[in-house]
């Protein structure tokens, strides 16, 4: 019986493990690099390109998904309670330094 974690893994299994990295990081990985990444592979340009395009719409959809959990998250907060509370809570203080320079009259 053939253990299999014994083996080297095949030069296919080294692709897929590194097109399925890239695209788990292509949200955090610009366009350039993606390219380079999978420029090295020897995959076919159309294969390459349509990988570039779905690291491209990834990183779209992740930025899209964190800009919706803000927005919802900032619609919920009740910005006069939380200054009310700090103005309630806190005491202001303010330390100011003013100091007057003649001008240069040329």
């Amino acid at each position: 019986m053939v253990d299999r974690h014994d083996k080297k893994d095949s030069p296919i299994g080294d692709i897929i493990k590194k097109v399925v990295s890239v695209g788990i990081g292509a949200a955090f990985m610009t366009e350039e690099s993606v390219k380079k990444i999978l420029d090295d592979l020897p995959l076919p340009k159309d294969i390459i390109s349509g990988l570039v395009q779905n690291a491209k719409g990834a990183k779209e959809d992740f930025s899209k998904s964190i800009r919706e959990e803000i927005k919802h998250y900032l619609s919920s907060v009740d910005a006069s309670k939380i200054a009310t509370d700090v103005l309630e809570k806190y005491d202001i203080e303010v330390e100011a330094k003013f100091r007057f320079k003649k001008k240069n009259d040329n």
